[in-house]
C-alpha cells in the first residue's frame, strides 16, 4: 500500500477523487481496502484543517442559529439567560454572557461551549 502525505492542492484533489470512490460503498475496517481508505480519511483531514479552517461562530450568531434551529423564541431561553429584557440585551449585543448563561445555553439547548465563549466580532 503505497500513500504519500498531501503536499499540493493537486495531490488534495487526487486524495479526494480516491477516497469519494469508498463513500458509496465503504471498505470493512480492519481489512487493507479499510485500512488505505482510514488514512486516506486522516491525511485529507489535516490537509483541510491545514489549509481550510473554520471559525466557530461568534457567540450571539451560534445562539441565534439554535433559536432559528429548534424554534426556540426569547421565552425559551429566559431559563438560561434571565428575564426577558436580558435575553434581547444579549441577542442584540449590549451585554455579554456570563460564564453561567453561557453553562445553561450549553446544557439546555447543546449550544457548542467553545462557540460561546469567543469573544463577539466587532463592527
Amino acid at each position: 500500500m503505497e500513500i504519500r502525505p498531501i503536499h499540493t492542492q493537486d495531490d488534495y484533489q487526487a486524495a479526494l477523487r480516491e477516497v469519494s470512490a469508498y463513500f458509496d460503498n465503504e471498505p470493512v475496517p480492519g481489512t487493507e481496502e479499510g485500512d488505505r481508505f482510514e488514512i486516506l480519511m486522516t491525511l485529507v483531514e489535516a490537509f483541510e484543517a491545514r489549509h481550510f479552517p473554520v471559525d466557530l461562530p461568534d457567540p450571539i450568531e451560534a445562539i441565534k442559529f439554535r433559536m432559528e434551529q429548534e424554534g426556540l423564541t426569547a421565552k425559551d431561553l429566559e431559563p438560561a439567560i434571565g428575564r426577558r429584557n436580558r435575553v434581547y440585551e444579549i441577542l442584540n449585543g449590549k451585554r455579554n454572557l456570563t460564564l453561567a448563561m453561557v453553562w445553561r445555553l450549553h446544557e439546555m439547548f447543546g449550544i457548542p461551549a467553545e462557540s460561546l465563549i469567543r469573544p463577539p466580532r466587532q463592527g
